[in-house]
């Protein structure tokens, strides 16, 4: 028999009538005291005629549970994924509650990257219309004219990134006395672009009255947790996610690739993520070591877990992961027993186990304490599809199919973080500093000019990035100013600086 032919006989195992299969339901996790849903029906008429611009039928179901708590004024943590229609559901209260008389910044929308800034703006002039309400993306490598201009004019709503929203709030371009709103708008890119420090000095610019706040995110790792317990008291959470048997706070993702080209994969996918904390399975020992030795090279922080190890090497990597100075462990199933640790933000999978169980105790090594967590899988192979399979039906578990990440959208997101980096460093120069390396400004221009130039300057961004990569992690509140500290504005005899986590960069 061939190949393929035992490929489909598995296959139609999988699929007989006989089989155990139990359909996932989507399932929407609310407060205990939670609020009646809002429909299409029920919207005042302004925001009825925003749905009849936008062409909706009907509301999706983040914006009819979510937005009874916003109207209400209630903090909110909603976890929905992309395409979920998150933005209508924050756009639309906006309109509500923002009074477009009056010419100052009442809503404020913060977004990871220039793009999403770009998105969420124009779904908001497409809702708004010609009600009135004045609408400025604000964001990073582009220049400060028409955001100066727009900001002197007065808009009422600002969505931007963390990063350019603080230097016009340094500048005093921009003033967030009045705010009323404050949305974060996946929160866990945010962190994962190193946005963390840039998002805790804009808080000492917020009003001492209370702001409302609400924090969307795909997942709800214990970083994100903290960070929104620095900027909302008691908030209520909303999960709008598919209720997985056994593992139902973790996202299952899978990336089909080549078997030659896991191990590249597997270092972008990283990358990309950007983890506070992973654990890299694989099936044999040797595997485990090229992995380790791979990672290692990228610089990561990064160690393996296996039984070559000696039990004394074994219990040091062991004791480096409980005292959170490991990012990334390599291990098998065997090496990984016993390791339990509650704020593992992903497990990447670089081969699927033969044992679908073994998939869902490599799994629930995430998603721990009450967060969620990220699963990722690399399929090879056609022996490994079948594998996935087998494990989808025997645990009714719906994999999200995502696309191998590519050198050109990995070459952005570097250089989204190296630009938060710099331009973070920039901001806390002084005048002196500043003036002092204005004299290597001709010298960097002249380099530019040719490729070697070009190599020389890359050369010294990449060994500026890598540091961030040696870093263990840090958890936010190690590394947040204390929350009774904090005061209405910026004093000038205690301006604060947020050390941030290099590794965020």
């Amino acid at each position: 028999m061939s190949e393929t032919e035992t490929i489909e006989q598995a296959e139609e195992e999988i699929n007989e009538p006989n089989a155990t299969h139990l359909e996932p339901e989507d399932e929407i996790e609310e407060p205990e005291d939670s609020l009646p849903s809002v429909r299409l029906e029920h919207l005042p008429p302004r925001l009825s005629e925003a749905v009849a611009r936008a062409g909706w039928t009907s509301l999706t179901p983040v914006q009819s549970k979510a937005m009874p708590y916003i109207f209400a004024g209630r903090p909110l943590m909603v976890q929905a994924r992309t395409g979920s229609g998150k933005t209508g559901a924050f756009i639309m209260p906006i309109m509500e509650l923002v009074n477009r008389h009056q010419d100052d910044t009442q809503a404020l929308v913060l977004v990871p990257t220039r793009e999403l800034a770009k998105q969420v703006v124009d779904e908001a002039t497409m809702l708004i219309g010609d009600s009135g309400l004045r609408v400025t993306a604000v964001y990073g490598g582009v220049g400060y004219g028409p955001q100066l201009k727009a900001l002197r004019e007065g808009t009422h709503l600002v969505v931007g990134t963390p990063g350019r929203v603080l230097d016009h709030l340094l500048r005093g371009s921009m003033s967030l006395k009045k705010l009323k709103v404050l949305i974060f708008d996946e929160a866990d890119r945010m962190l994962s672009m190193g946005f963390y420090p840039d998002m805790r000095r804009v808080q000492e610019y917020l009003p001492g009255k209370k702001v409302f706040t609400c924090m969307f995110s795909a997942t709800f790792p214990p970083t994100v947790r903290s960070l929104a317990r620095q900027f909302m008291e008691k908030p209520d959470f909303l999960s709008l996610s598919r209720d997985h048997v056994h593992v139902a706070d973790t996202s299952h993702q899978v990336v089909m690739v080549s078997p030659m080209e896991k191990d590249r994969t597997l270092v972008r996918l990283i990358e990309l993520e950007n983890p506070d904390s992973a654990i890299i399975f694989c099936n044999t020992k040797q595997r485990v070591h090229y992995i380790a030795v791979v990672l290692q090279r990228f610089g990561y922080n990064a160690d393996e877990l296996s039984g070559d190890l000696a039990q004394k090497d074994r219990e040091k990597v062991m004791d480096k992961l409980r005292k959170g100075k490991l990012r990334f462990c390599v291990a098998t199933d065997v090496a990984a027993r016993g390791i339990d640790i509650s704020d593992l933000s992903h497990v990447f999978q670089y081969e699927l186990p033969d044992d679908p169980e073994i998939y869902i105790h490599r799994a629930g090594r995430t998603g721990r304490a009450g967060a969620t967590g990220v699963a990722i899988s690399l399929v090879g192979d056609f022996t490994e599809q079948v594998h996935l399979k087998r494990i989808a039906k025997q645990y009714s578990i719906e994999f999200e199919e995502r696309p191998s990440p590519d050198e050109e959208r990995l070459a952005n997101v570097v250089a989204e973080r190296m630009t938060v980096r710099l331009e973070a460093q920039m901001r806390d120069r002084d005048k002196l500093k500043v003036e002092r390396l204005q004299r290597f400004v001709p010298m960097v221009k002249e380099l530019a000019e040719d490729e070697e130039g070009v190599q020389l300057i890359a050369m010294l961004l990449d060994d500026l990035y890598q540091q961030s990569l040696h870093t263990p992690p840090a958890t936010l509140e190690e590394e947040a100013p204390r929350q009774e500290d904090r005061s209405d504005k910026p004093k000038k005899n205690k301006r604060r600086r947020s050390r941030g986590r290099s590794r965020q960069a």
